[in-house]
């Protein structure tokens, strides 16, 4: 008898502080914001934050203390609530807005939330809603049986996170494999089937596991600091991360440029070879905009002088490249070798290191080159004016941005403990480690806008924190096969679901790097296969860069001539897509919703296209389905419910809601277009915007009679920040299918910029006949050889045409843009 009651006792004083002191006695109320008492002290506090996001903060002391502000949370005033309202009842206090029905049960206290109709929502799991136990606190929430997660960002894996569990700790991990975590970023929002999102706001190592230890409940539990995580109610993904997107900030947009195709290399750091590499690409015309350099273009680490040797004339060598169309991509890493004597001691004298808790003086960090560096602590306020003079060495030069590489910082992963030893001035690396590249990328963006006045930053991060889209672009970090680089389909293959979720995680503009970074190239022919659909999706990725470890070239016509054919073809269509894909950048910023989507998003109640993890929407008009098996000549392609066209010959057409075998030899890539859609084109050209008055291709491909097809084309200056201001050119093309043919109306709206003063819009209408009559505002006009159209559109800027490809099956009609409203009639 004893003996069992030792062991009661023993459980019963190990139990996790808060598991049964959980019975709420009272409510204080102040403004938008109520806070719930329990009997031991512990409070839970609700702020409305709107109709639809409800704040919660779980506090077992009581005291509601930060150490720090949100580092991502920038907007909590999402729209005016009015008074709230307890509604305290016998057993539950009760809570309503426009949308939601909250209620906190009393004994034990059980938080649940409730939409309108009183469908349940989010609820805690029984008396496990929130427990702590020393510093940790962990949350348990019910789990359907039907339930559904997708987000976390940049995670490995299946888009459905349900099933798995994952870890919040930025690490440094080369050659990943597809199911290996934690990686780069730390985004902790996550969207459940169930119609709502939780995002997490606690830069400590948390971890989420979505049904791994029951079939009943998941979790989410932080070990130390604030216990804080938002609530976000949306009829659907989409409107839970525009309401994501409010919270954190919107992301800012790319320079034009940036949406081209970039060459680097691990080996990338002489003057010499950009020049080459830079005429290279030039020779064989194959599109380019930036050609980056890594680390070893520094003279030391991180002064940002060019090598000496390397480079003997800088700014000539960025002056030949602007005139050739290049940019120029600069590395950046965060830390300071001891090796780069001046700057260091400099650093070190004014405190701009993170310190060693054990001796107060500047952390010593072992670092894969450079030797020995000091960590640059970005948390204090006076570094950022100091860095960003430094940074502007080069961009004076003539560079054009940075990449800011290795900010986990490198090598800090989870077994690297004495890390923990690291001071910043807003706290101890446990807090800071998860935001140590957000505050770097935030001081990079800062400073580069303070330096170059109304000029778009060009800054893409490794690792970083919820929020970063406010400062800076991803990639997907060090990906492929390091033991292998032949065998490297499989890390190819779950890059797709990889940058799905980087834009779930608001991330719209991120790259992988195409033919995947890791692995020595010995067999170019070999590898050219693997290369060639690397880059097939890789065009798609909103930024697109080519890169690869070492001196291991991963340049098109190194692969071959076949390789460099397709490979060449795919980036000319990334050109030609450009007005398409830069219209859904600015759409990204407004909104926060990705580019590239996972085809649940757009399909949420397809219960098979939430399990598609090899395609993706492009926008919403488009579907691609890139080929990521070797060997693979057939594609098995999820079509959605509707219609789809063939994207690649305009005019097969398949219907969704089924899966297809589509033949995919190696120069195709199986892309489809949504049947009612219109998909704006340009010319190829060099370099994006090579000639300013290029021709518009509208192609159109009609709805049904008596609907309509639209697309509202963006364009804006690309290079400044004006669209801060909505200083932009919006052109909305609608065309309505009518017994006797086709309708279109063009409606213009500039707003104080025009892309040019004298160009042409082609319209493509993709019909299955001949139209026998073309009028422009009320007047028919001439038909004409089509190829008269084709080889006038950069010349005649005052006659309307037409013309007829009965190969193509296409009707173009050409009209001048003048900038104002036109209707256009087929019959």
């Amino acid at each position: 008898m004893m003996i069992k009651l030792k062991y009661i006792l023993f459980f019963l004083f190990f139990l996790p502080v808060g598991l049964f002191a959980n019975e709420c006695i009272s409510y204080t109320k102040t403004g938008n914001q109520v806070t719930f008492i329990c009997k031991d002290g512990t409070k839970l506090s609700l702020t409305i934050n709107s109709s639809s996001v409800v704040k919660i903060w779980y506090d077992p002391t009581g005291k509601f203390a930060r150490n720090n502000e949100s580092f991502a949370v920038v907007n909590e005033l999402l729209e005016g609530v009015g008074e709230i309202n307890v509604d305290e009842q016998a057993a539950c206090y009760e809570i309503y807005t426009s949308k939601l029905r909250i209620r906190l049960n009393k004994n034990p206290m059980q938080l649940q939330i409730f939409d309108k109709y009183q469908k349940l929502l989010f609820s805690d799991f029984k008396e496990k809603g929130h427990i702590s136990d020393s510093t940790a606190k962990k949350a348990y929430k019910v789990l359907r049986k039907d339930e559904q997660f997708f987000g976390l960002g940049e995670k490995t894996g299946t888009l459905n996170r349900r099933g798995k569990e994952y870890k919040m700790w930025n690490s440094d991990k080369p050659c990943y494999s597809t199911t290996e975590d934690p990686l780069y970023k730390s985004i902790p929002f996550f969207m459940s089937s169930y119609r709502y999102g939780i995002f997490l706001d606690n830069t400590y190592k948390t971890e989420f596991k979505f049904g791994t230890e029951s079939d009943e409940y998941y979790s989410f539990e932080a070990p130390n600091g604030e216990f804080i995580y938002y609530f976000i109610f949306g009829k659907d993904y989409k409107e839970i991360q525009q309401q994501y997107i409010t919270l954190t900030g919107k992301p800012i947009m790319p320079p034009k440029w940036a949406l081209g195709f970039s060459q680097c290399r691990g080996l990338y750091t002489s003057e010499d070879q950009a020049l080459e590499i830079a005429s290279e690409f030039r020779k064989r015309e194959i599109p380019c905009d930036i050609i980056y350099q890594d680390i070893g273009w520094t003279q030391g680490l991180q002064d940002f002088n060019w090598r000496k040797g390397n480079y003997k004339n800088p700014k000539a060598m960025l002056e030949t490249l602007k005139k050739q169309g290049f940019k120029m991509i600069l590395s950046q890493d965060p830390v300071i070798s001891q090796a780069t004597k001046k700057q260091w001691a400099e650093a070190d004298k004014l405190g701009y290191f993170a310190k060693d808790i054990r001796t107060d003086k500047s952390y010593d960090m072992p670092w894969p080159w450079g030797g020995n560096c000091g960590v640059v602590d970005f948390t204090k306020p006076e570094v950022a004016d100091w860095w960003g003079k430094q940074q502007q060495k080069p961009i004076d030069d003539g560079a054009s941005g940075f990449w800011t590489d290795m900010g986990e910082p490198a090598w800090s992963n989870e077994e690297d403990l004495d890390r923990l030893n690291m001071k910043h001035h807003l706290g101890m690396h446990n807090e800071i480690h998860n935001v140590y590249g957000l505050t770097w990328d935030k001081v990079v963006k800062e400073q580069f806008e303070k330096r170059n006045p109304n000029k778009r930053v060009f800054q893409m991060t490794r690792a970083a924190y919820a929020g970063l889209q406010r400062y800076t672009f991803g990639w997907t970090g060090d990906s492929g096969n390091g033991n292998d680089v032949l065998e490297g389909w499989g890390q190819m293959a779950n890059q797709v679901a990889m940058g799905i979720s980087a834009g779930l995680g608001g991330i719209p503009f991120w790259t992988t790097d195409i033919s995947g970074y890791c692995g020595d190239i010995t067999d170019y022919p070999a590898m050219a296969e693997l290369y060639t659909r690397w880059m097939q999706f890789g065009v798609f990725n909103p930024l697109s860069r080519a890169h690869h470890e070492g001196d291991n070239a991963a340049e098109p016509w190194m692969f071959g001539e076949v390789a460099e054919k397709n490979s060449k073809a795919a980036i000319e269509l990334k050109y030609q897509l450009f007005p398409y894909l830069y219209t859904y950048s600015r759409k990204a910023h407004d909104s926060g919703l990705p580019i590239v989507r996972g085809l649940f998003m757009e399909y949420p109640n397809d219960e098979q296209a939430t399990r598609i993890d090899d395609q993706f929407l492009f926008g919403e008009e488009l579907l691609v389905a890139p080929v990521l098996k070797k060997g693979e000549r057939v594609k098995r392609v999820y079509l959605p419910d509707g219609e789809w066209i063939d994207f690649n010959d305009k005019k097969t057409v398949y219907l969704g809601g089924q899966t297809i075998a589509y033949r995919a030899p190696l120069n195709v890539i199986p892309i489809f277009v949504k049947k009612g859609s219109i998909v704006p084109q340009m010319p190829v050209m060099q370099y994006i915007h090579e000639k300013k008055d290029y021709p518009l291709f509208i192609h159109i491909f009609p709805n049904y009679e008596g609907e309509s097809a639209s697309f509202e084309l963006y364009e804006d200056d690309g290079e400044n920040l004006d669209y801060l201001n909505d200083i932009f050119s919006k052109t909305l093309f609608e065309c309505s299918t009518q017994s006797d043919g086709y309708n279109t109306l063009i409606s213009v709206n500039d707003n104080n910029f025009k892309q040019s003063e004298k160009r042409n819009i082609i319209l493509k209408y993709h019909l299955d006949k001949k139209p026998t009559k073309v009028s422009v505002n009320n007047k028919e006009i001439g038909s004409v050889e089509y190829s008269e159209i084709e080889g006038n559109q950069d010349m005649d800027f005052d006659t309307s045409q037409w013309s007829w490809n009965e190969e193509l099956g296409e009707c173009w009609v050409k009209i001048p843009d003048t900038r104002s409203n036109h209707t256009i009639s087929i019959k």
